[in-house]
């Protein structure tokens, strides 16, 4: 009688814990920042969908070496696979080839890391999707340039370092370089994610150059904090703030007119991708080859699968097997008709 009760607590054990169940770690450049919460969100709850633990955790501040210690604790704790948005484009390589040397699946989303360091980027769109859409936001506003005038911009967003901000950025400076005779770059500027830090820096923009026509910045927390600091100096309708960020975010300064467009896409959709994917990867054996495209059950448009040489990326790294972008369906324009439809 013992030794039956014994066996059926063993097989009730089994099916509780789900033993099988994999493990993804979900790892954002810093936590507390609404983008990351949202795509945070995104990933538990298509984690919920599948039957996958998905741990979704990051450093507090957007540093390196935290980053690197949330990927060894990630090993050490099993993870079938870790999906993260890295603070550096090289900074995480060695950690990342310890993980894949132990059989751990690495994807990035949102920013990237060297590819041969990882399989997939779920990417928001190639450098020179988003790139030109920064430029596009500016012109939606600010219109023709008059021959004989110029028209005085700035870029102020993370950091020097960070992979996917400086690469929409260098496209949209190649683009103003080249299309634009009459735009004039007079600076750019760096707040580390740090709203406090953002708001102070586009207030010494303003200060430095006060007949500045645009402010451009491809960070969710800069352009926040760009928004706020015209208001601290009254200069709500005179510049031209855009950038991106989540539309919840941004709403606030849409609303009184201090910023007519921002630009994003679906961070949630973004975290739910990465983990879809990577189940399909581990579960079903899924390839992702470039050239393809697939859909999400419940989700409009297609994924595409293009070569990393589409983000930049010398060509060698197209030849890397089981590796590419996956770019999401679309890019979203907020303005103060369109904000409201939005709850992310």
């Amino acid at each position: 009688m013992k030794k039956g009760l014994i066996v059926l607590t063993l097989v009730l054990v089994l099916l509780t814990t789900n033993v099988f169940a994999l493990k993804f770690f979900f790892i954002p450049k810093m936590i507390g920042e609404n983008f990351f919460e949202v795509a945070g969100k995104g990933a538990l709850e298509m984690g919920e969908q599948l039957g996958v633990e998905v741990i979704y955790d990051g450093p507090s501040e957007a540093s390196v070496s935290e980053q690197v210690r949330y990927i060894n604790t990630a090993i050490n704790m099993g993870a079938d696979a870790i999906l993260i948005s890295s603070n550096s484009p090289t900074g995480l390589n060695q950690a990342l080839k310890r993980a894949r040397d132990r059989g751990v699946l690495v994807l990035t989303w949102d920013s990237d890391v060297t590819p041969s360091y990882r399989d997939y980027y779920i990417n928001q769109g190639t450098p020179d999707i988003l790139g030109r859409l920064l430029v596009q936001m500016v012109e939606n506003q600010i219109g023709t340039i008059p021959t004989g005038e110029t028209l005085k911009v700035a870029f102020h967003y993370s950091s020097p370092t960070v992979t996917d901000q400086n690469a929409w950025t260098n496209v949209a400076k190649e683009i103003i370089k080249n299309e634009k005779p009459n735009w004039e770059i007079v600076t750019t500027q760096y707040s580390d994610m740090n709203f406090p830090k953002a708001v102070s820096t586009a207030e010494q923009i303003l200060n430095t150059y006060p007949d500045i026509d645009a402010i451009i910045c491809p960070d969710s927390t800069a352009f926040p904090g760009t928004a706020k600091a015209v208001e601290n100096l009254n200069k709500s309708g005179e510049i031209a703030v855009v950038g991106f960020t989540t539309p919840s975010v941004i709403k606030p300064y849409i609303e009184r007119g201090t910023v007519l467009q921002g630009g994003l896409w679906d961070a949630g959709l973004q975290g739910a991708a990465s983990v879809y994917v990577a189940y399909q990867m581990l579960e079903n054996n899924v390839t992702y080859e470039v050239g393809d495209s697939f859909t999400i059950p419940g989700v409009l448009g297609e994924f595409d699968v293009l070569a990393n040489s589409e983000q930049g990326y010398d060509k060698e790294f197209d030849d890397l097997d089981k590796n590419g972008l996956i770019v999401l369906p679309e890019r979203l324009i907020f303005t103060r008709y369109n904000v409201d439809k939005y709850n992310f």
